[in-house]
């Protein structure tokens, strides 16, 4: 017996937008196009390909993974098991930086674990006149960041290296980003969701969730300019301890911002000297 669309869409244990984007992936079709062909009979072999799909999903693995690319700051990143899935609370980290050179003509940008690129490429998109740097100690995440550059158009130089430990030479940057690993080692949601598919390495630094946090900020002011910004993203509950590890370091002007949620999401700081 044939299975229409319509009928496989009815049958799928999936929620309806799940199975409706997986359906687009497999057929190569936009969303209106599956609407209005959703009587058309399906092939054996589009069958198969979706419940090999539908499989992968009810086992927990993340659309992003499975459909290979993510939406983040307006643009569709590709995205693979090397790379942490981009998630909208990291909008507000550009948002931060590019608050921060807003008045800076052409400034240089240092993105510190670029993972899939998000930031690095969508910062560079933004501002066009910027020379962005990104680096990452994963060769993986690095080509795909080097892939989500060319296919957006983006303009970025790459630097292989775990932090301030690359290639990065004696120039400095007006601004510096990053969203490193900072969820505890212990925490139980390491083993939940979505997270127990993504790079551990991209999760957590293994320890508290504050010494990828601390290298950074104890590390940025030999790579800043004078009055050069560094702008983090953290955990829920991390806000005044990271705000503590810039003040101590020297910052100043320092400050977190709230996500959409209402959450500290973000620390930025001023390094004066």
């Amino acid at each position: 017996m044939t299975l229409s669309l319509r009928e496989s869409l009815s049958a799928s244990a999936l929620p309806r937008l799940e199975t409706h984007l997986l359906w687009r992936h497999v057929l190569g079709v936009p969303r209106a196009w599956l609407i209005a062909h959703d009587g058309d009979p399906l092939s054996p072999a589009q069958i198969v390909a979706y419940q090999a799909l539908e499989a992968r999903r009810m086992a927990g693995e993340p659309m992003a993974y499975i459909l290979g690319h993510r939406e983040f700051f307006g643009r569709d990143f590709r995205v693979t098991p090397a790379v942490l899935i981009p998630r909208p609370e990291t909008e507000l980290l550009v948002e931060c930086g590019l608050r921060a050179i807003r008045d800076v003509r052409a400034p240089h940008v240092l993105d510190l674990g670029t993972g899939s690129g998000a930031v690095a490429v969508t910062l560079a998109l933004e501002r066009p006149d910027a020379r962005v740097r990104a680096s990452d100690r994963s060769a993986g995440a690095l080509e795909v960041a080097r892939k989500n550059a060319r296919d957006l158009g983006a303009k970025l130089w790459f630097s292989h290296g775990n932090w301030y430990d690359t290639e990065l030479g004696s120039g400095r940057f007006d601004l510096i980003v990053s969203n490193p690993p900072y969820i505890d080692a212990q925490d139980a949601h390491l083993e939940q969701g979505d997270l127990r598919f993504e790079p551990p390495g991209a999760l957590t630094d293994g320890a508290d969730g504050l010494q990828a946090l601390r290298d950074i900020v104890l590390g940025a002011p030999a790579h800043l300019t004078r009055d050069g910004i560094l702008c983090v993203e953290h955990g829920w509950d991390q806000a005044a301890a990271v705000r503590s590890l810039f003040l101590c370091r020297g910052f100043t002007d320092v400050a977190s911002e709230r996500d959409l949620s209402g959450i500290e999401r973000i620390t930025r700081g001023r390094f004066p000297a």
